[in-house]
């Protein structure tokens, strides 16, 4: 049938019906060509353009395909806008989407940095490297010695970044303290105590003493008392609950220094000779002006007592020394004094006035604690006469050889009070009053 047609056009003899029917092949040819190509050329268009232009220009599917189309080639769409209208450059998106705050961009070339508010300026702390580390400690350590704040050095601890080294502040107070008095020792366990789970942990706590065990050997060069003084630290922080319990456990056998294991050997001995765990206060003797003063006066006696049966001056004053109170040694004297008046014979007399000529003349004992010293018994000698009848004879021969052994002053031993009540002799002496 095909080949009928092509001779009848050659021949020219088509007739009206044969000539439709070729025509709305070549129309339906054409539209095979146009789905199956993605791109179109100009001149594709060009030529259905051409072969189109005898058709009917109304019709909607005569029209010719326009470049960059966003509608649908395929002619299945229903005319509906893409993505239900929320697509598209510019556009506010569907109808009920809700959007998050962007946050300006710093980099953005139109952001304004006064239109963000009050800006908020943060102190950063750079972190304390080894170095500095010693260097920033130490003051704050001998500044806490001064005046026992605990509240004043976890301030400021806190200003401070010591990172991963924060362990190293207990490592450094403990070292210092060593080189230094009871007292200090004392105010380090405490503030040992008070930091523990504000500023530091237990597991810091650990690792400072760890520290510490390693470095005892060159920590005995300047203290040769440094093994039993760590091992009262320890047991210490470990009544104060500032160590882990079982931080003495996880030693047991594994040390093979002679000076750690004398520290250890020593806590475990003092933790062991407490029948519960409590708090072992006394562990440094509270040195200092931190002891009540009853327990002063008691330690005052009990050295004088000794003194009397020893007669080491020596040993007396190393445990003066020892009570760190240079502002109470007037109770020393006023215990000396008294004890003279209590006493029976003339050897408490001589000894406890050799025991006053040597603190006067190497210092322990100033001009005005003596002076206060004397002057408290002066005031107390009436009350004293009543238990000890001849208290206003042997205060004045007391003063006489404390001044001729240059204890006292002139004027101190003149202020000597005496006898309340003068003797008179009988009626034939001439009424002088007898000596």
């Amino acid at each position: 049938n095909y080949y009928n047609l092509m001779t009848a056009e050659v021949n020219g003899n088509w007739t009206p019906q044969e000539k439709a029917l070729h025509e709305a092949r070549l129309k339906a040819k054409a539209k095979r060509r146009v789905r199956k190509s993605s791109s179109r050329s100009e001149s594709l268009s060009e030529s259905l353009s051409g072969e189109l232009a005898d058709g009917d220009s109304h019709s909607p599917k005569g029209k010719v395909p326009v470049p960059n189309d966003r509608k649908s080639r395929t002619g299945k769409g229903r005319g509906l806008p893409k993505k239900g209208g929320a697509g598209g450059k510019g556009v506010w998106g569907a109808a009920g989407m809700v959007y998050e705050v962007e946050e300006p961009d710093v980099k953005d070339p139109n952001y304004d940095e006064i239109a963000q508010g009050d800006t908020v300026y943060a102190t950063v702390v750079p972190e304390l490297d080894e170095g500095e580390l010693e260097k920033t400690v130490n003051p704050i350590v001998q500044e806490y010695f001064e005046h026992g704040d605990t509240k004043e050095v976890q301030m400021l601890l806190r200003e401070l970044n010591l990172g991963h080294h924060k362990y190293e502040f207990s490592s450094l107070a403990v070292s210092l303290s060593l080189e230094g008095k009871a007292s200090h020792r004392e105010l380090t366990s405490r503030l040992l105590r008070d930091l523990v789970g504000k500023e530091l942990s237990e597991s810091d706590m650990a690792r400072a003493f760890d520290k510490i065990l390693k470095e005892l050997p060159d920590l005995m060069l300047d203290t040769p008392e440094a093994p039993q003084m760590l091992g009262q630290f320890i047991a210490r922080a470990i009544a104060d609950h500032a160590l882990p319990m079982a931080f003495l456990d996880r030693y047991k056998g594994k040390v093979d220094c002679d000076h750690a294991r004398a520290a250890l050997d020593r806590a475990a001995v003092l933790l062991s000779m407490k029948r519960e765990m409590v708090r072992l206060d006394n562990v440094w003797g509270v040195g200092g002006g931190l002891r009540p003063v009853k327990h002063l006066v008691k330690e005052m006696n009990l050295l004088l007592k000794e003194y009397l049966v020893s007669g080491e001056v020596k040993e007396a004053e190393r445990c003066l020394r020892d009570l760190e109170v240079p502002h109470f040694h007037h109770e020393l004297v006023y215990e000396a004094v008294v004890m003279v008046l209590e006493s029976k014979g003339d050897t408490a007399v001589k000894m406890m006035c050799k025991l006053l000529q040597a603190f006067w003349k190497i210092g322990l004992v100033t001009v005005d604690q003596m002076n206060r010293g004397f002057q408290r018994v002066y005031d107390e000698l009436p009350e004293i006469n009543l238990d000890v009848p001849h208290a206003h004879s042997i205060m004045e021969s007391f003063t006489d050889l404390c001044y001729q052994e240059s204890v006292i002053t002139k004027q101190l031993r003149d202020s000597c009070p005496s006898r309340g009540r003068k003797r008179f002799v009988s009626e034939g002496d001439g009424g002088l009053i007898k000596n």
